[in-house]
Formats: C-alpha cells, sequence, structure tokens
C-alpha cells in the first residue's frame, strides 16, 4: 500500500477553504442586499415626502427650520430600524453561536459586535433618507401650497 504524506498546514488549508469561499459569498450579498435596501429606502423617504409636502409647507409657513423638518421624516425610520435591530440581535447571536459550535478552538461573540451593526445600519439608513428629507425640508413652502 503506497504511503500518502499529507503536510498538517495543507489538511488545515482544505478544511477551512470552504469557510474563506462562503465568506466572500456572504461578503457579496452582504453589500447587494445593502444597496437594494438603500434604495428601497430612498424611493420610501421620496413617497413619504412627496405625501407630506403639504404638511412640510404648512410646518415652514409656521417657522419649522430645515433641521427640525429633516428630524421630524428621519425620526420615522430610526424607530423602525431600532426595533428592527432589537428583533435580529437574539436571532443573529444563535446563529452565530451555533456556527462557532462547529470549530475545534472558539471564540466569544464580543457584546460590542451587534451595537456596532445597529449604529451602521442606522447612520446607513440616516444617509439614504437625509437626502430626500432635506430636499422636501428645502423646498419653497409656497410651491407646495399654491395649488392646495
Amino acid at each position: 500500500m503506497p504511503i500518502e504524506l499529507n503536510f498538517l498546514d495543507e489538511m488545515i488549508n482544505e478544511q477551512y477553504h470552504f469557510e474563506e469561499r462562503l465568506g466572500r459569498l456572504f461578503n457579496v450579498f452582504t453589500i447587494l442586499a445593502v444597496l437594494i435596501s438603500c434604495l428601497g429606502l430612498f424611493g420610501l423617504a421620496s413617497y413619504i415626502a412627496e405625501q407630506r409636502t403639504r404638511e412640510i409647507g404648512v410646518r415652514k409657513v409656521f417657522g419649522a427650520s430645515t433641521l427640525d423638518i429633516v428630524m421630524l421624516l428621519t425620526k420615522d425610520f430610526g424607530k423602525w430600524i431600532l426595533l428592527a435591530n432589537l428583533i435580529a440581535w437574539p436571532a443573529a447571536w444563535f446563529a452565530m453561536h451555533e456556527w462557532l459550535q462547529e470549530y475545534p478552538y472558539r471564540i466569544s461573540i464580543g457584546s460590542w459586535i451587534f451595537p456596532s451593526a445597529g449604529l451602521l445600519a442606522l447612520a446607513i439608513a440616516v444617509l439614504s433618507v437625509n437626502f430626500q428629507a432635506f430636499r422636501a425640508a428645502a423646498a419653497n413652502p409656497v410651491d407646495s401650497l399654491k395649488y392646495e
């Protein structure tokens, strides 16, 4: 029977090759999902700003600043992002915990991971929404109230 010699580093590389490919695939689909969700948020912010044009015009006539109106439109999205994070954190922790149990040498999941991911999601949502909210807030209130 012939002797089959393998180096230890080659065996370890073979074991983790699938994990590396899976990680690259997750990165690509994560970037794609974030881009699609940003487009959806942008469209939803545009729709909401269009629906609330008269309200924004009235608020501006009564002295609301542009920042007040931007905060009014952004606040609604922020609540939903925070709620989604509170629902997703336990599911993500459970999935990551189960995945890490497959390895002989385990690391613990840091407590900073989930709040930082939540803040990143909130920042991306605010950046997506603020452009449309600022555009609606900076519009002349006369144009929105003229046809009502």
